[in-house]
């Protein structure tokens, strides 16, 4: 198959234009330089993605653990004297609790970690150190990821 263009320069005896093979081979360069370079901004944009449904399920597991401490502040249900009124476990925030014959839920299920691909988050009790990588169990104070990734902030994920 050969390409055609209108042209009024004759390239052979024949009178028929067309494209030579240097012409064709810089084309082919060109496109994948081109195409290289896509590359890399598309995983950017695949990691940006991700960044963002991480701190959205942050932000939900976090909202959630808020709800349910104020609620459980109100006196709306009964919580571990030593709990500070914060929810035993994520589970608890999708089971929900009881308050006057309802079930009171603060989560539709755990989300899966973007970075990570499971539900297994890292949690932080109010008794735990701010920067303690281990959870003490009493409760769950705030969440992070246990991605050791960075983000393209330059931020550690489980910072966030």
């Amino acid at each position: 198959m050969q390409l055609r263009f209108l042209n009024s320069g004759k390239r052979n005896g024949s009178g028929e234009a067309g494209l030579t093979l240097v012409e064709l081979i810089v084309t082919v360069a060109i496109l994948a330089i081109l195409a290289s370079a896509a590359v890399p901004i598309a995983r950017f944009q695949v990691k940006r993605e991700k960044e963002k449904m991480l701190r959205y399920d942050l932000w939900q597991m976090r909202s959630a653990i808020d709800a349910y401490k104020d609620d459980a502040d109100k006196g709306a249900f009964q919580t571990k004297v030593d709990s500070y009124n914060y929810p035993p476990d994520l589970q608890t925030l999708v089971d929900g609790v009881d308050v006057q014959g309802h079930k009171l839920r603060f989560l539709r299920r755990i989300p899966v970690d973007p970075m990570t691909g499971n539900t297994d988050w890292g949690m932080r009790s109010m008794q735990d150190d701010p920067t303690s990588d281990s959870w003490g169990g009493q409760n769950v104070f705030d969440v992070y990821t246990k991605s050791q990734g960075t983000a393209l902030d330059g931020t550690k994920y489980s910072d966030w």
